[in-house]
């Protein structure tokens, strides 16, 4: 697999920290505590209905992989062919030490951009993207991402993002605002909330079909995953 290339990638401001301490970190953070061990398992729950809704693909791609928290879970379907792909180096060799030595084996993991994947053409049944798309603040950027999603994929896409019209994301735009009033110059924005209308909007520009969604708690979190359909 080779590398990807960056002359063609969008290159995010939060993918520079990933270096191998903080790579560790993101390995173990989710089990900290009890409210991270529960919302681990709320998102595991929903993650595993997207793919259901899907059509519990043959074959996925988890990009962006992380510390290979899903991995798991897409290994439930035991003829199920999976790849694993994250910009950071450092964050794949994570994955080898945090996960189960025969899961790893299973898997198929190489470092690759979301904005120029390293495969061919309709060469996975479904892109599995947690925890990414949040970071795009940029239309044009996520328009970019889709169109790779779209090209790679042969059937579905199951993604997660952070949306209005709940308590969360209030909170979050408040902070927002709070945080840029404080110091201008130095206020650099790197989780941003969209507008559930507009995101929908961009995946049908993409050329992508809604096939439903799940919120991680309804009214309440920003968080929501969308399946969709080429």
């Amino acid at each position: 697999m080779s590398n990807p290339d960056t002359s063609k990638s969008v290159e995010l401001e939060f993918s520079k920290k990933y270096n191998r301490d903080h790579a560790q970190q993101y390995a173990s953070k989710h089990s900290e505590t009890l409210s991270r061990r529960l919302s681990n398992w709320r998102e595991q729950r929903i993650a595993r209905s997207s793919l259901k809704l899907a059509g519990n693909p043959k074959s996925v791609l988890d990009l962006p992989c992380g510390a290979g928290r899903f991995l798991p879970l897409l290994a439930e379907q035991p003829n199920r062919k999976i790849y694993a792909a994250d910009y950071s180096e450092d964050m794949l060799e994570v994955v080898k030490q945090a996960c189960d030595e025969a899961l790893v084996q299973h898997v198929e993991l190489f470092q690759s951009s979301a904005f120029d994947i390293q495969l061919p053409d309709n060469s996975v049944d479904c892109i599995f993207s947690m925890r990414l798309m949040h970071h795009i603040g940029n239309p044009e950027n996520r328009a970019q991402m889709l169109k790779e999603f779209y090209r790679v994929s042969a059937d579905t896409v199951c993604v997660s993002l952070w949306v209005d019209g709940n308590r969360q994301a209030k909170r979050r735009q408040k902070l927002e605002k709070k945080r840029q009033a404080i110091d201008p110059d130095k206020y650099n924005q790197n989780r941003f909330v969209i507008r559930g209308e507009q995101i929908e909007q961009e995946f049908m520009d993409a050329g992508f079909n809604l096939l439903g969604s799940f919120d991680f708690l309804p009214y309440i979190s920003m968080w929501r995953i969308y399946v969709l359909k080429k």
